[in-house]
């Protein structure tokens, strides 16, 4: 059996997409300090990692509204409005996924995402993933990194061995739950960064 990298397994969140919740809600609170304090204090990333954990956003929504009544409006918003925070891929991103595809890389992801919110954002962006072999997807699987369950059943399911799994993450946290379990992981910074490391892993020219 050949050994060494043999595929590459993305994150898709400040990896493949920049993820900004302040795109929508910008337009919908004009105050700098009002929308700093409704993001850091009531729709914060702790709240919304829920969903990536399988939570439901009609649970999510109704108990943080019975919390801030005040922003029952706006937390209703997150969920019908979410694909709107991830507005673009990160630059060069989209010409480093098409390089690996063009040469034959296998193209694989593990995402923190809601199950409800990705179907929708999934088919926005079909040009890009129907490029990918599987993706999972947190919310669908009630697993999130840097849980090693996500991380065995992902290899399982794509058929990888770990040690031929290069797992690309914005997240020290991640990159070390992907390696605790065999996998060569690469912290993600920026698409020139990422692409220098994949020739230096044999993987591009």
């Amino acid at each position: 059996m050949s050994s060494g990298p043999a595929a590459v397994v993305f994150d898709v969140g400040n990896v493949l997409y920049d993820w900004d919740p302040r795109v929508p809600y910008g337009r919908l609170i004009k105050d700098d300090r009002a929308l700093d304090a409704f993001l850091r204090d009531v729709a914060t990333k702790e709240w919304h990692f829920q969903h990536d954990a399988g939570r439901p956003f009609a649970e999510t929504s109704a108990e943080l509204s019975a919390q801030h009544p005040h922003y029952a409006d706006m937390i209703a918003l997150w969920g019908p409005h979410f694909h709107e925070q991830i507005p673009h891929m990160l630059p060069g991103m989209q010409a480093l996924v098409e390089e690996l595809d063009a040469v034959g890389v296998p193209l694989y992801a593990i995402t923190n995402f809601s199950g409800e919110f990705w179907p929708p954002f999934r088919d926005r962006e079909a040009a890009i993933f129907d490029r990918f072999r599987d993706i999972v997807v947190s919310g669908d699987e009630k697993l999130t990194k840097p849980d090693a369950a996500i991380y065995h059943l992902a290899l399982e399911r794509f058929g990888l061995r770990p040690d031929h799994a290069v797992f690309v993450d914005d997240r020290e946290e991640n990159i070390v739950g992907a390696q605790n379990v065999g996998m060569i992981g690469l912290l993600f910074t920026d698409a020139v960064t990422l692409r220098n490391d994949l020739v230096g892993l044999g993987l591009l020219a």
